[in-house]
């Protein structure tokens, strides 16, 4: 009789322990996570010369503001900030629309040259022309250099994200098309009004990797608009910043009291890295929590019955 009364016991136990164990676990982890975030937040509001020294935790030790005035003193950011947001809304939803339909035509089984034309695509993943001839192509044959479209034009396809919707097309139940079929409708209403609603979450996901990667982009304004101000996009124009603010201190001793004695490091390069840091990050901080509800699978499920 015993025994039974036993067993509650230490069933009890295990219920309570598991819980425990894994609550202090898991904020251990989130603890992990958080913490470069929030020391770079600490250290990018903290005064430039005592961030120097180092040390700083998840507080600033002297609270400043002058890296982020140093940053959007100019209105050239302000600019630059709108090119950046227009770069990144048009490619997106230009980087869509072209690879989202390729992809619905190459999963389609009753089109002859579907896998022709997938070999072909995906053969520009392996044979890259390389930096020069890109640069040729663009500025060239396209002269596409110091105007915005150099931005819009090179990035309104990837083959990489045409596999991936292509990939969850076909897993779609093949009988949604062909009852829409059946009832008179073409491919393209197929497309906009059975497949591109049901696509949604692979649809937000390559948004999401293509609004980041445009986002994040500074090599090509580099490359192709280096002498248009008014083309700088905000990740070249911070670039260029961190790159002032590292030669100013460079001009100046490295030691902790020269740089408290000029006037011209109220902002360093250790502040000024971690502001720009959170200036670029925040926009997809602030866009992912609306996509990431569409981060689930299993939207077709109980799209077929029978």
């Amino acid at each position: 009789m015993t025994a039974v009364p036993m067993k509650k016991r230490k069933a009890k136990r295990q219920d309570i322990v598991f819980p425990i164990v894994n609550t202090v676990i898991l904020c251990v982890l989130m603890f992990v996570t958080l913490f470069p975030v929030i020391n770079t937040v600490a250290i990018s509001f903290n005064d430039g010369i005592d961030a120097v020294r180092g040390g700083i935790g998840l507080w600033p030790r002297v609270f400043s503001t002058e890296a982020y005035k140093s940053l959007l003193s100019d209105k050239l950011t302000y600019n630059a900030f709108g090119i950046s947001v227009a770069r990144t809304v048009i490619t997106t939803v230009l980087n869509l629309f072209f690879t989202s339909m390729l992809a619905f035509a190459l999963s389609r089984r009753e089109y002859v040259l579907r896998k022709f034309i997938t070999l072909m695509v995906v053969l520009t993943m392996y044979v890259n022309a390389g930096l020069i001839p890109n640069f040729l192509l663009i500025h060239r044959t396209l002269k596409l250099s110091k105007t915005f479209w150099v931005y819009i034009i090179p990035t309104m396809f990837s083959c990489f994200n045409m596999i991936v919707i292509r990939t969850y097309i076909m897993g779609l139940p093949e009988a949604l098309a062909e009852s829409a079929r059946i009832d008179g409708a073409n491919d393209l209403r197929i497309f906009w009004q059975i497949i591109f609603p049901l696509c949604t979450p692979v649809l937000a996901t390559v948004a999401l990797f293509v609004a980041v990667g445009s986002w994040n982009q500074w090599f090509d304004t580099q490359l192709y608009c280096g002498s248009k101000k008014n083309l700088y996009t905000l990740q070249y124009l911070l670039k260029m910043k961190l790159a002032t603010s590292m030669n100013t201190t460079n001009m100046a001793n490295t030691s902790v009291d020269a740089l408290a004695n000029s006037a011209a490091t109220k902002s360093t390069p250790v502040t000024v890295r971690c502001a720009i840091t959170v200036v670029s990050a925040l926009p997809i901080l602030v866009v992912y929590p609306f996509l990431q509800r569409y981060f689930v699978t299993g939207m077709v499920l109980g799209g077929v019955k029978g």
